[in-house]
C-alpha cells in the first residue's frame, strides 16, 4: 500500500522520502505543490525531474478528501461541504466569507457524543475521531477553491461535529499543522477552539501556552439549566469549567468567549443576564449571544428580538463584554448547533 504524506510535517516527509534519496529542497518544492499550490499528483509537480516524479509516485500517495455534496446559502456568504474520508464516513465542513477574510468551520470527529439537547452533531453519537491530517483536509479542500479566485483561509473555528478536546492529541497536531510555516502558516490568534467544558483538558490546553482563543459553551446560568442543556454538566459543573477557562485566560493572556445560546422562555429572562454578569464579572471574557438555530429534532425555538435585546443591553449595563453572533448559513443548516453527519442520517 501506498504511504500517504499528506498532513506530516516536512521533517518526517524527508526520513520516508530518504529511500529514494530525495534531498531535502525537493521535500521542500513538493510541500509548495501539496500547500501553495494545492496540487496532489506527483506527475503536475513539473520542477521535479520526471525519473523523481515517477519513484514517488511508485511509493507514495497525497490523500485528503472527497466531496459528496455542497450547498451554498441565498445570501452566498456560506457554503456547507459534505466531504467524505477514505473509509467512506463523512463530515460537514463550513465556509463563511466575511467582508474581512474567509473563515472555515471544522468538525473534529464523525458525530459527537456530548448529547447536547440543542444540537444535530449529536443525535446520532459518534463513529471516530478525526486525525490531524483529516481535519487538516478540510482546509486543504477549501484553500484549493479559494485559491483559484486569489484567496485562502484566513481564520479557523474548530466549532464542527465533535467536541475537539475528546480528540485532544489529533485537534492538537491539526493547530500545529495549521500553523506550520511549511504548510498552512497560519497564526494561532486566527484560530479559535470551542468546547462544551473537558475541564482537565482545558487546563491541559493551558499548559500548551498556544495563544488560541478559547470559546467555552456556558449556554446557561445555573447547573439545573445547564445539565438540561448539557450532560456533561454533570460531571464538570459551571464553576469548574469557570475556573478552568479562567486559569486558560490568565496563562495565555487571551480573552474568554462563553457561548450563550438563547432560548425562548428557558434560558433567555434577565433573573438569568443577572446571574450570568455574576459568574463573569471582572474575568477576562467576552459574551457571544447565539439565538438558537432550529433544528427539526429538537423543538427549541428562539426569543423574539426584543428579549435578545433586552437580554444584551442588561449585560452591556453592567459592563460585561458581549456580541451577538451573525446568523450565517441557517437555511442551508450550516449555523451554529446544526451541522450533523447525513451518511449516519441516511443508513
Amino acid at each position: 500500500m501506498k504511504k500517504n504524506i499528506f498532513g506530516l510535517y516536512i521533517d518526517e516527509v524527508y526520513e520516508l522520502l530518504k529511500i529514494l534519496e530525495i534531498e531535502k529542497y525537493r521535500v521542500k518544492q513538493i510541500f509548495e505543490w501539496i500547500y501553495k499550490r494545492n496540487v496532489t499528483d506527483f506527475k503536475q509537480m513539473m520542477n521535479l525531474p520526471l525519473k523523481m516524479r515517477e519513484q514517488l509516485n511508485e511509493v507514495f500517495v497525497i490523500k485528503t478528501v472527497n466531496l459528496v455534496d455542497k450547498q451554498i446559502s441565498q445570501d452566498e456568504s456560506t457554503t456547507k461541504f459534505l466531504l467524505a474520508y477514505h473509509d467512506g464516513v463523512a463530515i460537514e465542513t463550513v465556509l463563511m466569507k466575511h467582508n474581512y477574510g474567509n473563515s472555515v468551520c471544522v468538525s473534529t470527529q464523525v458525530g459527537c457524543n456530548m448529547g447536547c439537547t440543542f444540537c444535530a452533531s449529536t443525535l446520532h453519537g459518534m463513529i471516530r475521531n478525526l486525525t490531524g491530517a483529516e481535519i487538516l483536509a478540510q482546509i486543504f479542500f477549501i484553500n484549493k477553491i479559494l485559491n483559484k479566485e486569489g484567496q485562502r483561509v484566513n481564520s479557523i473555528v474548530i466549532m464542527g461535529s465533535g467536541e475537539p478536546l475528546n480528540n485532544y492529541d489529533n485537534v492538537l497536531n491539526f493547530i500545529k499543522l495549521c500553523h506550520d510555516k511549511e504548510i498552512l502558516n497560519l497564526s494561532y490568534r486566527n484560530i479559535t477552539l470551542s468546547t462544551s467544558g473537558i475541564v482537565p483538558n482545558m487546563y491541559k490546553l493551558a499548559e500548551e501556552k498556544l495563544p488560541i482563543t478559547l470559546s467555552v459553551s456556558l449556554h446557561a446560568a445555573n447547573d439545573t439549566i445547564r445539565t438540561t442543556l448539557m450532560p456533561i454538566n454533570k460531571k464538570y459543573n459551571i464553576e469548574q469549567v469557570i475556573l478552568a477557562a479562567s486559569n486558560y485566560a490568565k496563562k495565555t493572556g487571551r480573552r474568554i468567549t462563553y457561548e450563550y445560546i438563547l432560548i425562548n422562555d428557558f434560558n433567555d429572562s434577565i433573573e438569568d443576564a443577572k446571574k450570568l454578569v455574576g459568574l463573569l464579572k471582572g474575568k477576562l471574557a467576552n459574551i457571544n449571544l447565539i439565538p438558537v438555530n432550529p433544528v427539526e429534532e429538537r423543538g427549541w425555538f428562539r426569543p423574539e428580538q426584543r428579549k435578545i435585546s433586552n437580554f444584551m443591553n442588561f449585560l452591556l449595563e453592567n459592563h460585561i463584554s458581549v456580541t451577538l453572533r451573525k446568523e450565517m448559513g441557517a437555511d442551508i443548516q450550516a449555523a451554529c448547533g446544526q451541522l450533523r453527519n447525513k451518511s449516519m442520517d441516511e443508513s
